[in-house]
């Protein structure tokens, strides 16, 4: 051992919880010392503390035994890489099973067994295909079912179902039953498709458009008339559009309004009302609501009830907002009957 070596492992303080290393641990450190820092670290944060000792401990000896240690731990390295080169001609058995263990079968499938992958339409369409969700919708919105419906079928089932949520809502029937039906595309389709839609993305982007909540920004309009006001307008809208009307009017009051209730007016509807309705409702609702109910009623009702929303399970959304619905009917028939006030955002109290 030259001179400067035998002088550095002098220095070396004694590591007493580790015994001793052998040449793999020597072999392992070399290893990481040619890899560099980031790629060492990467492979540290996948090793045990126990290992990291060894490989602590066969680095102290490489620098004991200096630069032809390490030469010959990297050059068995590269012995053992030739090996295992050799030993892959007989077969892929082993990478297969990594594969398929972390990324799954279809990536085995499609990599491995040069499978296509179940939506190459969906490069057919390029651009399209890539394009938001928001945009486009706001294109297929404007095509037949069938050109919608032959778009969404070349699309992944995830992508497909972002687009259609943001259908309009009377469009989603057709297109799904056009859907069900499609079978087979043509490339040439799809690629006649591709372009017609690309150049109206292309305008579409162009132009700055957007898409816009217009029923909303009506109702909070409407919330904010009076209410001869609000009747006027439903009415005229009702002669064109009874179901529009009826849409509107049944959000013109919402569950959680009945929070602007008075104690008086809710302890009122509250005899009007199904409790396990009630529970269900409010096990959406927000705390300002349930507090609300909960000061209205008796103090043994109140931990009844607060005892029966601790105990209910997962409720569906759909069987939430059912409950919410019904009860502002009812809250909107007492009102019509002069059983109780409802009072409006704008409405001011003296």
């Amino acid at each position: 051992m030259p001179e400067a070596s035998k002088d550095q492992a002098k220095q070396l303080p004694p590591l007493p919880w580790i015994d001793k290393s052998g040449p793999g641990a020597r072999r392992v450190a070399a290893l990481m010392l040619a890899l560099g820092q980031e790629m060492a670290a990467e492979l540290f944060k996948n090793l045990g503390e126990f290992e990291v000792r060894q490989i602590a401990l066969g680095a102290r000896d490489l620098k004991r035994a200096g630069p032809e240690a390490i030469n010959e731990s990297l050059q068995y390295f590269v012995d053992s890489m030739n090996q295992a080169g050799v030993d892959a001609l007989a077969g892929d058995e082993v990478l297969r099973k990594v594969v398929n263990a972390v990324l799954g079968a279809d990536t085995v499938k499609r990599t491995f067994d040069a499978q296509p992958p179940s939506h190459v339409p969906e490069e057919l369409l390029g651009p399209v295909a890539d394009a938001d969700a928001e945009s486009l919708a706001m294109v297929l919105a404007r095509e037949q079912p069938q050109t919608i419906a032959l778009v969404l079928s070349s699309l992944t089932p995830e992508r497909a179902a972002l687009v259609m949520d943001r259908l309009p809502i009377a469009l989603r029937p057709q297109v799904v039953r056009r859907m069900a039906v499609v079978e087979a595309v043509a490339p040439e389709v799809l690629r006649e498709v591709r372009l017609a839609l690309t150049s109206e993305l292309q305008s579409l982007v162009a132009e700055g458009m957007r898409r816009v909540d217009g029923r909303s920004a009506a109702l909070e309009i409407l919330r904010r008339s009076p209410a001869a006001q609000q009747t006027e307008i439903l009415a005229n809208i009702e002669k064109d559009d009874p179901q529009l009307s009826n849409d509107l009017r049944s959000k013109l009051f919402t569950f959680e309004d009945l929070t602007r209730l008075s104690d008086r007016d809710l302890q009122t509807l509250m005899k009007d009302l199904d409790m396990k309705q009630v529970t269900v409702a409010l096990k959406g609702g927000s705390p300002e609501v349930k507090d609300k109910f909960l000061r209205n009623m008796s103090s043994r009702a109140a931990e009844l009830l607060e005892d029966d929303l601790s105990a209910m399970g997962p409720v569906k959304l759909s069987e939430v907002e059912a409950a919410q619905s019904e009860i502002a009917k009812v809250a909107i028939e007492a009102a019509e009957k002069g059983r109780i006030t409802i009072v409006r955002p704008t409405d001011k109290m003296l």
